[in-house]
């Protein structure tokens, strides 16, 4: 038995952690020079999805690993810079640096006629090498390939820059300029607040509302609600009431800060939590403005007829999920959704699994914990799964039940409750 691990960030080290444990030999290929994935980059200097503003919206409770928590000295909600040194601290506790095989990108996985997969790397040096396992788990993570926008009228007019947030690193180079950040989203938020403290002018252009939560509500974090055992017995629209009042109480309408209200009802689609946002749109340090219209030069045109002027325009417009080196149309299906049994295993696939590729409301560590439980046990042969016709239709009724609470967009497709996941996973 052989495995190939991708990816050493928080999922990757989940995973490599579950099957050293289990005495499962492996190898972990990670394309960065250290573990820790995006919590890491903005202080390597690497592109990636980070920035150095970036901190943990969950708590080092909830997102430390249970064998190994987090040390007291850091803050409830560490940065980037304090996370991955954790996350590398817990690689050497958990004996998984022999296992790392740093600075080596995969090329290309897949599977041959015998059922083992052939897994193509290339490292450092550029020395190509071709290996083959019994089994590959896929934990690279899914904010790999930025998602912009279709050009806006103008802009090859525009005298700016433009770039995305993976991209961006530091609210410092942009000292002085007038910026535009589009989008209402975790990292659109996160740096139109680093921004704001360097900028001339942040302007923060929001085409549709969304729900803005702060980090924790009546003295407790989202993710600790998420988890407690009165928040699971209550039903998704009691839910909603209970959320909505106390936000109102908090923080009044998002319309009193010059921002669309929602036209969704909460936990319909992602949320956005940041306890600054609001209080720097207050202090005026953050304009909301609409959609742009159009771009005319350095003019910034915006739906509702007003205009600025801006030295560069930051898209906080997302990511696709993205897995070149696997097979075409896995784990995305055609219509743009990923399609894995209990959002890990790829039927028709034997052997082949994915870890992290789910988006809760709250930490996502412990759901990625019992993925890799499971995981290491079907690598072992102690779980077995059912038909691979079994496997579609669960995947089928687990999409149209989420169809009905998140819509149809293919990125919903990653979302799950966190206690009721968790559960379907440990009953595994």
């Amino acid at each position: 038995m052989s495995v190939c691990l991708i990816g050493a960030g928080l999922s990757g080290l989940a995973m490599a952690h579950a099957l050293k444990s289990a005495g499962i030999d492996f190898v972990c290929v990670e394309k960065a020079s250290d573990v820790g994935g995006i919590w890491r980059l903005p202080q390597a200097g690497e592109p990636g999805p980070g920035y150095l503003a970036l901190h943990l919206n969950t708590t080092k409770q909830l997102t430390g690993y249970a064998d190994y928590p987090m040390p007291a000295s850091c803050p409830v909600h560490p940065r980037h810079s304090e996370f991955a040194a954790y996350l590398r601290s817990f690689a050497e506790w958990a004996g998984l640096v022999d296992h790392l095989e740093l600075e080596t990108t995969v090329a290309s996985v897949r599977q041959e006629s015998d059922g083992s997969w052939t897994v193509v790397t290339v490292d450092a040096r550029g020395t190509r090498a071709s290996r083959s396992f019994t089994q590959v788990i896929v934990a690279s993570g899914s904010n790999t390939e930025p998602s912009l926008p279709a050009p806006l009228r103008g802009s090859d007019t525009f005298t700016g820059t433009f770039l995305h947030s993976y991209d961006y690193r530091d609210g410092s180079d942009f000292a002085g300029q007038r910026v535009v950040v589009v989008g209402l989203g975790a990292s659109a938020v996160d740096i139109a607040v680093d921004l704001s403290r360097h900028a001339e002018r942040t302007l923060l252009s929001v085409r549709r509302g969304r729900h803005v939560l702060p980090k924790q509500l009546f003295g407790m974090a989202l993710d600790e609600i998420a988890e407690a055992p009165w928040w699971t017995s209550m039903s998704l629209e009691e839910q909603r009431r209970f959320i909505d009042q106390a936000l109102l109480v908090a923080r009044g309408k998002l319309s009193d800060y010059g921002l669309p209200e929602p036209d969704h009802p909460l936990f319909a689609s992602a949320v956005t939590v940041s306890d600054e946002i609001l209080p720097r749109i207050r202090h005026g340090g953050i304009v909301p403005k609409p959609a742009i219209d159009f771009l005319d030069g350095s003019r910034v045109a915006f739906t509702d007829g007003t205009s600025a002027h801006a030295d560069a325009i930051v898209h906080c417009t997302g990511y696709r999920m993205a897995f070149p080196f696997l097979p075409a149309g896995c784990p995305v299906g055609a219509r743009g959704s990923v399609e894995l049994y209990k959002r890990v295993v790829a039927p028709g696939r034997p052997g082949l699994y994915f870890v992290g590729l789910v988006r809760p409301h709250g930490s996502i560590t412990r759901l990625v914990e019992a993925q890799s439980r499971w995981v290491a046990r079907l690598v072992a042969g102690e779980a077995v799964l059912p038909e691979p016709e079994v496997m579609h239709k669960e995947i089928a009724a687990y999409l149209s039940g989420i169809a009905g609470q998140y819509g149809q967009a293919g990125s919903a497709s990653i979302n799950v409750d966190v206690a009721p996941y968790l559960q379907e996973l440990l009953s595994e």
